[in-house]
């Protein structure tokens, strides 16, 4: 079969068309959005996507500057390119947004993301579970006879690959912050 993305019911991608149909590609982007410090910015941000049926994979917030009283808000969402310029579009248009940046197309950006995993486990599997974090660079934060609880720093691919390996050891809970993410220089 070819790599067309096929619709149901529709014969856009027919044998007479061979074109693709770049509009229905989906990215991932990693938008960064600074803002007022005040009550209701964030509900504001979320009921545009909400609203308008923009899934949010990741949402992050924090103050950033006291003083003058300004957050960062990091979203990552998925959409074809349209709606990526669409959702920033919307995003510079609510008043107490000041800057709107698309990291994913800006440049080279660095993602991390914080990760709490609680693994339960004796025996073999409690030393595998020990080895695995080691190799990942994940840190005991909380250790009792029958579990531990680690905390990882990465990307989010690599707080996924940790997880998957942790299933089969006994993995209990998760708990994510979400992205945080600053482009690279200048």
């Amino acid at each position: 079969m070819s790599a067309l993305k096929i619709k149901k019911g529709s014969n856009k991608h027919s044998a007479y068309n061979l074109r693709p149909d770049f509009s229905d590609v989906t990215e991932r982007h990693t938008i960064a959005v600074l803002v007022d410090n005040e009550p209701g910015v964030l509900a504001r941000v979320i009921g545009l996507f909400a609203g308008r049926g923009y899934n949010i994979e990741s949402l992050t917030v924090a103050e950033v500057d006291h003083s003058g009283r300004m957050s960062r808000i990091t979203i990552v969402t998925t959409g074809t390119p349209q709606v990526i310029e669409q959702i920033k579009a919307q995003l510079g248009r609510i008043v107490p947004v000041h800057e709107v940046h698309d990291l994913t197309v800006e440049g080279a950006s660095v993602e991390r993301e914080l990760a709490l995993f609680k693994v339960a486990g004796t025996g073999d599997k409690r030393v595998e579970a020990l080895r695995l974090a080691d190799i990942f660079r994940a840190n005991v934060v909380d250790s009792t006879l029958e579990s531990f609880v680690f905390e990882m720093t990465g990307t989010p691919e690599k707080i996924d690959a940790f997880a998957e390996l942790m299933r089969p050891l006994g993995l209990v809970d998760v708990a994510r912050t979400g992205v945080a993410a600053l482009s690279r220089g200048t």
